[in-house]
């Protein structure tokens, strides 16, 4: 009975049928890890773009009317106008906007304000949004809440995540509110 077990055994190790296959389910969840991950990587870097974008054009316009300083949701309105490729945006998006003393910078809390879907509008925090005076230096940045497209593999797992599973960007930039006329 040895011999016939030992024979078998030496056929199926020198037996090269079927190699392929080994190689095949190696290899395949690595490719398609890959592929769904470039898939998200792009569409992160577009929307990534369209919210810089949108910043930029609504800084620019605040910049060029020194009269004053938009409320939050006029100037959120802009951005989002500006933004096309956010999904959802005004409801996505929170602004931030503090006034900076550029000879003791402080930067802004690491930790983005950002719009939490798992809770109830009402009983999330008003914006820190600071109009500023003449003269002052202002940061102003945006939060957008988006969905992963592929949330369970590659750099849709990767992202930090609330509890309603949304991951988050921000853009962030900085201007001088002008003196008026």
């Amino acid at each position: 009975m040895m011999p016939r077990i030992r024979h078998m055994l030496r056929h199926f190790c020198r037996n090269e049928d079927g190699q392929i296959a080994i190689e095949f389910v190696i290899m395949t969840p690595l490719i398609f890890t890959i592929f769904l991950t470039s898939i998200e990587l792009g569409l992160y870097s577009k929307r990534q773009m369209w919210l810089d974008r949108g910043l930029d054009i609504a800084v620019r316009e605040v910049r060029l009317n020194t009269a004053s300083i938009p409320s939050h949701d006029a100037l959120k309105q802009t951005i989002c106008v500006n933004a096309g490729f956010i999904p959802d945006c005004s409801a996505s998006l929170k602004l931030e906007m503090v006034v900076v003393n550029p000879r003791s910078f402080t930067p802004l809390d690491p930790s983005s304000d950002c719009v939490d879907r798992s809770q109830p509008i009402a009983s999330q925090a008003a914006p820190n949004y600071q109009s500023g005076s003449e003269h002052d230096l202002m940061l102003l940045r945006a939060c957008v809440k988006f969905d992963p497209i592929f949330p369970t593999t590659g750099l849709g797992f990767q992202f930090s995540k609330d509890n309603a599973g949304q991951a988050f960007m921000t853009a962030m930039s900085a201007f001088v509110q002008e003196p008026g006329d």
